[in-house]
């Protein structure tokens, strides 16, 4: 097939490896890509958010698929406009990306479907967060309603802080406080085609800047994949997923399309397991980041045939799709002051010998080549992905991957995984 995967991040960087991967060999094409992303498909001089442009070069250049990566272009529309076309695209059309675009949205489409999830208010003004917070109590829980690329929720304890947050979003829309749901989370994703729905296998990852979940909030810092504890709980991975198939996946499905948003690509549930069951704490509309990194790998079955079946509304033909038992561990490399205010522009080196580890590959975020030296262009740089047959294997690969690699003022998690291989 020809392929177009919009997006710049690690995440469709693990989108176009797991392409690479198959046994069909592909015509991939990125816009607008990255230094990594450069090496493993044809980069392409386009706007990602632009509905007319990526359709116009879609249907001019034959392109069988568009993998829409990021939520920027599916909050414009950029479904839509393919669709019209009759140009497949995974990835939901910007009414239905609302579960993402609008946490508020969201809240509503799960109490209709009679999704578990926490309590929520949605705020407009300062005063209205006040009263919130004190009704939902402490711990505080502030998201901000609209995208804000991984950092727009708070959670604290301390009630001036939660209010800081409220008032730095409040200037571009309401609020939502949410009520604080305690426990191990899970992230887990679905392909639909608007009506079938097929899990994917779970992930762990890790949103706080510093080691022991110290510190601010980020886009994630680092993932792992599958979650054997899981079975301790629930009996194991696949009784899990089912369940949240039944209760969580399907429903939702159902009430968007009964809505008339059917939803086609991918659905992200990011959960949390509670004493009282499980509660969804928020939905994405496409991949997560860095969870991709972790799951795609361990895939068995073709990507693209599963991309193009959810995007053809076939996907009621194809198998739940099955993953290898091998363990995967992803560490992010970040920036210095990331995420306030991160530094680029920084020389990055040691890759070659980073990738030289055994069952390690590179996922790139944030870089760019100029004067043929690869730079870091943003917060988030790039990620270490190792694969092995446990998880202290993999976990060990990562990290000896990841002291090879040179980023003045670099940042990283050393405690990815540590649990699951301490046990």
């Amino acid at each position: 097939m020809r392929i177009l995967v919009l997006g710049s991040g690690a995440r469709e960087h693990a989108i176009i490896l797991a392409l690479r991967a198959e046994d069909t060999a592909h015509d991939v094409f990125a816009a607008p890509g990255n230094a990594g992303i450069a090496r493993d498909a044809t980069i392409v001089d386009l706007d990602p958010n632009d509905p007319a442009a990526v359709t116009v070069f879609a249907g001019e250049h034959a392109i069988d698929l568009v993998v829409i990566g990021p939520e920027a272009p599916l909050v414009a529309g950029v479904a839509d406009a393919l669709r019209e076309r009759g140009i497949p695209a995974f990835g939901p059309s910007k009414a239905a990306a609302q579960l993402e675009g609008s946490k508020a949205f969201a809240k509503r489409i799960m109490e209709s479907a009679g999704v578990p999830t926490g309590r929520a208010v949605r705020a407009h003004t300062l005063e209205e967060v006040t009263a919130a917070l004190a009704s939902l109590g402490a711990p505080h829980v502030v998201k901000a309603d609209g995208l804000a690329a991984g950092k727009g929720v708070i959670v604290t304890p301390d009630r001036d802080a939660a209010l800081a947050h409220a008032e730095s979003f409040l200037q571009s829309g309401p609020v939502l406080v949410e009520e604080f749901l305690d426990g191990p989370e899970v992230s887990l994703f679905f392909l639909s085609d608007g009506d079938t729905v097929r899990p994917l296998s779970p992930a762990q990852d890790y949103k706080r800047l510093g080691d022991g979940d110290d510190g601010p909030n980020t886009g994630g810092m680092g993932a792992y994949s599958p979650l054997p504890w899981l079975s301790e709980r629930f009996g194991g991975e696949e009784e899990f997923v089912d369940l949240v198939t039944r209760t969580v996946a399907e429903p939702v499905i159902r009430q968007l399309d009964a809505d008339g948003t059917p939803f086609i690509g991918l659905l992200y549930a990011g959960l949390i397991l509670t004493d009282r069951g499980i509660k969804v704490i928020e939905f994405n509309a496409r991949f997560g980041d860095p969870e991709t990194q972790v799951v795609l790998p361990r895939l068995i079955d073709p990507l693209s045939r599963l991309l193009l079946s959810a995007a053809s509304g076939t996907l009621e033909q194809e198998p739940r799709p099955a993953f290898a038992e091998a363990t995967a561990v992803t560490v992010v490399l970040a920036s210095e002051g990331y995420p306030a205010a991160p530094i680029t522009g920084r020389t990055i080196a040691g890759l070659e010998a980073a990738e030289a580890v055994e069952g390690v590959h590179l996922a790139h975020a944030a870089t760019a080549e100029r004067d043929g030296t690869l730079v870091a262009t943003g917060g988030r740089v790039l990620n270490v992905v190792a694969l092995g047959s446990t998880f202290r294997e993999s976990r060990d690969r990562a990290y000896q991957a990841m002291d090879r690699i040179e980023l003045e003022g670099g940042q990283h998690r050393t405690d990815i995984a540590a649990r699951v291989v301490e046990g």
